[in-house]
């Protein structure tokens, strides 16, 4: 895309920017680390400093619209030095205002407490052994014919029932969870996700709260608010519906990539392959150089300036990770996989400030435990040229939109081990 007029191109539009963000965002950093774009009139904000900036910034901006930016239909307009008031009168009008991504303080501080006392050091502890024993069941199903499509026989699957075993679904239940969250389930097109999650959530919840058990669930059901208040039904529901939604997309995003990667590296396979240790590391550097989330939003309350940038009230803002993360100014040769970069995991693919990724820590312990049974029993991964093309002509899926980067499919070829 050297030759493309990057001004003229519409991010939001633009299916070439799908495939290959990297050089549209270069171009914008070139010119200032936060540059507003004339089609949807949204600050870019590709500088690492800068994104920081607005992620700690919660006075300034608002993250009612964090899911849908430019999107967003408030029924008045956005005028005036301070909109605190019409965003606090027309919050819950906007799509995806029931999740706590689009929180503000004090609201997401209540709701992220409860978050994290679901997502304890002992419950992942708890979850450790069921994270080798799938890895192990999954791999099995494709195992012998020394192929497989990762996303959608790995990377789908085991993301989605990690989290339902971290959460306490029951097992009986596990299987009608694929059928109706995998992207690549027969229903997934007639049967909204998030719906699905509230219903069973709201019955797991009020049944335990009326039926108490011995299990995580029921720790889920009574798990109070940090005042020690107990949370409405509908509040628990959409907080377990939002990590499990949320959790799984990103997390088998992260694993498409690393194989991705491996596949088409072989020399830095056989090193990992060696030297085990150098997971951590390289997962760390896969985030940074591919990260899940390409951007998210906010919207800015009232003026203000960033890094001599000065940003209007009502001005939605799009803080930009994967541009952030291949900031020359913060990563030497950011466009390069280096184990040996010594502020790797300084990396934002997880957020910073207080929306941080809760679930970070169990990403990092799933794409842990997948890379090391992974080598262990597929040797020589490549990528399968049939599907994908030649190493100098590669062809991918990624998914088609603004927020989310990532393999729809990735085809893989390997040696078994036994």
């Amino acid at each position: 895309m050297s030759d493309t007029p990057f001004d003229s191109l519409d991010f939001f539009r633009t299916d070439e920017l799908t495939d290959d963000p990297y050089p549209y965002w270069d171009h914008l950093r070139g010119q200032c680390p936060i540059k507003r774009e004339t089609h949807h009139d949204v600050y870019m904000v590709t500088g690492y400093d800068e994104a920081i900036a607005v992620y700690h910034d919660q006075a300034t901006f608002s993250n009612c619209i964090s899911a849908i930016g430019p999107f967003a239909k408030f029924p008045v307009p956005l005028e005036g030095d301070d909109i605190t008031e019409i965003i606090e009168t027309y919050r819950d009008e906007l799509p995806f205002s029931d999740q706590i991504p689009s929180f503000d303080p004090p609201k997401h501080t209540a709701h992220r407490g409860l978050l994290m006392r679901l997502i304890t050091p002992k419950r992942l502890k708890e979850n450790e052994a069921f994270l080798l024993q799938l890895a192990e069941r999954q791999i099995n199903q494709f195992h012998a014919r020394g192929e497989c499509e990762f996303i959608s026989e790995y990377a789908g699957p085991y993301t989605l029932l990690v989290i339902a075993d971290l959460l306490g679904v029951p097992e009986e239940d596990h299987q009608a969870f694929l059928k109706n969250l995998t992207r690549h389930s027969d229903l997934t097109m007639s049967h909204k996700p998030l719906e699905y999650l509230y219903e069973q959530f709201t019955g797991y919840i009020e049944d335990r709260r009326r039926a108490p058990r011995d299990d995580v669930m029921t720790g889920l059901a009574t798990a109070t608010f940090p005042d020690g208040s107990l949370p409405p039904v509908d509040d628990v529901m959409r907080i377990a519906s939002n990590l499990f939604a949320a959790g799984q997309e990103t997390t088998a995003r992260l694993l498409g990539t690393a194989l991705q990667i491996l596949g088409d590296q072989p020399e830095l396979q056989q090193r990992i392959r060696d030297d085990r240790s150098l997971i951590p590391v390289f997962i760390e550097e896969t985030l940074r150089l591919e990260s899940p989330i390409k951007g998210t939003f906010r919207l800015a309350r009232t003026p203000t300036v960033i890094q001599e940038t000065e940003i209007p009230a009502g001005s939605t803002v799009m803080v930009l990770p994967s541009a952030a993360n291949r900031d020359p100014k913060e990563f030497e040769q950011p466009g390069e996989l280096r184990l040996d970069r010594q502020n790797g995991r300084q990396h934002i693919a997880f957020g910073h400030g207080i929306h941080t990724c809760a679930g970070a820590p169990l990403a990092r312990a799933e794409a842990n435990v997948s890379l090391q049974r992974l080598l262990d029993r597929m040797d020589d991964i490549q990528i399968a040229e049939s599907h994908h093309g030649p190493a100098n002509d590669r062809h991918w899926a990624y998914s088609p939109t603004w927020m989310l980067r990532g393999h729809d499919e990735l085809h893989l070829e390997f040696t078994p081990v036994n």
